[in-house]
């Protein structure tokens, strides 16, 4: 009896111990959001690649080289913009070395996520949020201006409808294919 309460006490011991991770890797709903709207950034687009460098250069103030350093780290254009934006908080704004800061916090070991990063370096998620949806919704309309100008160029009026063929509205019966006649 004993080794079986033994056994229990032990093994709901090591259930709430693996539970303890788990819980603490949650993310919250801003985290979500901030990583939604990155992974918008990060479409494959083929012409909008430079659009979207572009918009992120101009709204945080860096210049090529840098973007260059982002991007050999292997992250993504959605990345690169909310770890401008944490920098952009920080003291100092925009620095090699913030980025450093940021992106070894994110990397780890252990690995981090967004909001842990803005909470360990007393940063706040939400102005970087913001950031990030405006970039992904003036990419957006840049994409549907493109593709607009791309459907004028092509002549195609009809929105990638199909012409309707010009019948007369009944298709034809072949002989003896009607009701059987008395």
């Amino acid at each position: 009896m004993k080794n079986r309460t033994l056994y229990l006490s032990l093994s709901g011991f090591f259930l709430c111990a693996a539970a303890m991770p788990v819980r603490a890797q949650e993310k919250s709903k801003e985290e979500l959001k901030l990583e939604t709207s990155a992974a918008e950034l990060d479409k494959k687009y083929t012409e909008g690649q430079v659009r979207v460098a572009q918009m992120i250069k101009s709204e945080f103030g860096v210049d090529g080289a840098r973007m260059v350093g982002l991007r050999s780290m292997n992250i993504g254009y959605g990345e690169i913009a909310i770890a401008l934006g944490l920098a952009q908080q920080m003291r100092g704004a925009v620095t090699d070395e913030n980025l450093r800061r940021i992106m070894a916090l994110r990397r780890g070991p252990p690995a981090a996520g967004w909001g842990r990063v803005a909470a360990e370096l007393g940063l706040k998620l939400g102005p970087v949020l913001g950031k990030v949806r405006k970039i992904a919704a003036r990419v957006r309309k840049q994409e549907k201006v493109a593709g607009e100008k791309k459907d004028k160029r092509t002549g195609d009026d009809k929105n990638g409808k199909p012409e309707k063929l010009a019948t007369s509205g009944k298709p034809d019966r072949p002989e003896g294919a009607g009701p059987a006649q008395r």
